[in-house]
């Protein structure tokens, strides 16, 4: 599933990558961070997140002049380098949920993957031993500044008690060609007896200082009532 692929980043933040036979992906970004990329199928713009929209616009055929012009210059670089192939980076991977655990309530499963190159990557998440697709949603490869790739993949689950989730990826720069993230669902630990005492000590005493402050103050008040009385 893993095929041939090149990249190009022009001027203004827009990069191409190319993969097999497809038409490329076609992202455009700022500071790093994606603002659009274009969906093929639908020939339309998907934006990031929709409130960008409000302050710039795209039009999918400037996207396809693009193209036609990178996959040009592309063809000559990898030309120059007599098709040189690229270092293979493996990747890093880390698996954590979009929010604080509890049993029962629906959650996110974010599987992380960093550094990576070239941007050609399987993501696959299993729930027991047992491959799981249904509503997995996946972003785009994000280019970073040294030239390596990160892409997210979000899994839905509804946490139960020794659920084993696990997130399997796919790389050429993997020696053994995949490896895996475990995440084990578990109730969160409850506060300890100790810490328990401990806050109701440090509750209790706070407390007590609050009336013998509060006692200095009002005989402090009563003093100054009396003198000026008695002047």
């Amino acid at each position: 599933r893993l095929g041939p692929w090149a990249l190009l980043v022009g001027k203004g933040g827009g990069s191409l990558g190319l993969q097999g036979g497809e038409s490329g992906e076609f992202l455009l970004e700022f500071d790093n961070e994606e603002i659009l990329h274009v969906d093929w199928e639908k020939k339309q713009n998907v934006w990031r997140l929709p409130d960008f929209q409000r302050f710039t616009s795209f039009e999918v055929q400037g996207a396809l002049a693009n193209i036609a012009v990178m996959k040009n210059n592309m063809e000559v670089l990898m030309k120059r380098s007599n098709r040189t192939r690229a270092l293979n980076v493996a990747p890093s991977a880390t698996v954590y949920p979009e929010n604080a655990v509890e049993l029962g309530d629906p959650n996110v499963l974010i599987c992380f993957v960093d550094r990576f190159s070239p941007p050609v990557l399987n993501v696959t998440w299993l729930k027991n031993n047992e491959v799981v697709s249904e509503g997995v949603e996946e972003t785009d490869f994000y280019p970073s500044v040294d030239n390596t790739f990160r892409k997210f993949s979000y899994l839905p689950f509804v946490p139960e008690q020794g659920d084993i989730y696990v997130c399997q990826v796919e790389h050429w720069g993997i020696p053994e060609g995949k490896m895996e993230k475990i995440w084990v669902s578990k109730a969160p630990s409850p506060i300890p007896e100790t810490m328990e005492n401990v806050l109701c000590a440090l509750g209790l005493a706070f407390g007590m200082l609050g009336i013998i402050a509060g006692t200095i103050l009002f005989f402090k008040a009563m003093r100054m009532n009396d003198r000026r009385g008695f002047m």
